[in-house]
């Protein structure tokens, strides 16, 4: 069965870094395209970024440009977000996402706070 299991969460202060993981398992995971999003509190899910299957496609949301990374290791079978100058309103649980047949894992905390 598809499992995504994301790690890396945490407390960290405005201007910091994190570096989410998300190890997958149960399917060919170098054939699908794949996607963070996140979920503030009291808010809607949104989508982050999205990395093509082979990883040479990446996608952002206008709020996340220039500050994020998402990448992806074929051989490990695992899903990366560098997340750098961290702002407040980065505060979410991230989520590692297959968006073909929606499959979700089952999140991971950032706190962004002083």
């Amino acid at each position: 069965q598809v499992q995504l299991v994301e790690s890396g969460g945490g407390l960290v202060q405005p201007g910091g870094s994190l570096r989410l993981s998300c190890a997958a398992s149960g399917f060919t995971f170098s054939s699908f395209r794949m996607s963070w999003y996140r979920q503030a509190p009291g808010k809607e899910r949104d989508l982050v970024a999205t990395i093509g299957a082979a990883g040479g496609t990446t996608n952002y949301a206008d709020s996340v440009k220039g500050r994020f990374t998402i990448s992806r290791d074929n051989t490990k079978n695992t899903l990366y977000l560098q997340m750098n100058s961290l702002k407040i309103d980065d505060t979410a649980v991230y989520y590692c996402v297959r968006q073909t047949g929606g499959y979700w894992g089952q999140g991971t905390q950032v706190t962004v706070s002083s």
